[in-house]
């Protein structure tokens, strides 16, 4: 089975009770919630990207404060031809804050829309794992960058 590794850095921009987010939309269509961010080119420092990645899908320029921690995920996914993929993602996941620039949608890109919701919120809309886990990474900081499933809830 081919192997495939993807490594990403993402924001976590919380403002006056809301987070913004990226509306990512899958191969098959679907869309769901994401935190801004995606993809290291090669040679990239995931400062840089996570700078790149949340202006191309927000409008805004961040400013990264603090990194929150790391996250995994391995998935077998289907490719072209039948073929299987044994995919691993390794997510940086940084607290930044927005300096400049306007909200606006991606086009071209992963994502279709950006959009600011009120924490509260979040537990209703139809998001990706990563979200709670930056929002979890944010709340509890915990000191090795790592949280486990249990401490991922959305009070």
């Amino acid at each position: 089975m081919q192997k495939e590794l993807r490594v990403a850095a993402y924001a976590v921009c919380v403002r006056d009770g809301r987070i913004l987010l990226a509306r990512w939309v899958a191969r098959d269509g679907g869309r769901r919630w994401t935190l801004p961010g995606g993809g290291m080119d090669h040679g990239e420092d995931p400062y840089d990207t996570v700078i790149r990645e949340a202006e191309e899908e927000t409008g805004y320029t961040v400013e990264p404060l603090s990194l929150l921690g790391v996250d995994s995920i391995r998935r077998t996914h289907p490719r072209r031809l039948g073929a299987d993929v044994d995919f691993y993602g390794l997510g940086i996941v940084y607290e930044a804050r927005v300096t400049d620039g306007e909200l606006r949608h991606e086009t071209d890109g992963s994502t279709d829309m950006a959009a600011w919701y009120p924490l509260e919120e979040v537990p209703a809309l139809e998001r990706v794992g990563l979200v709670d886990v930056g929002l979890a990474l944010w709340r509890e900081r915990p000191a090795v960058g790592r949280v486990l499933p249990r401490q991922m809830n959305m009070e």
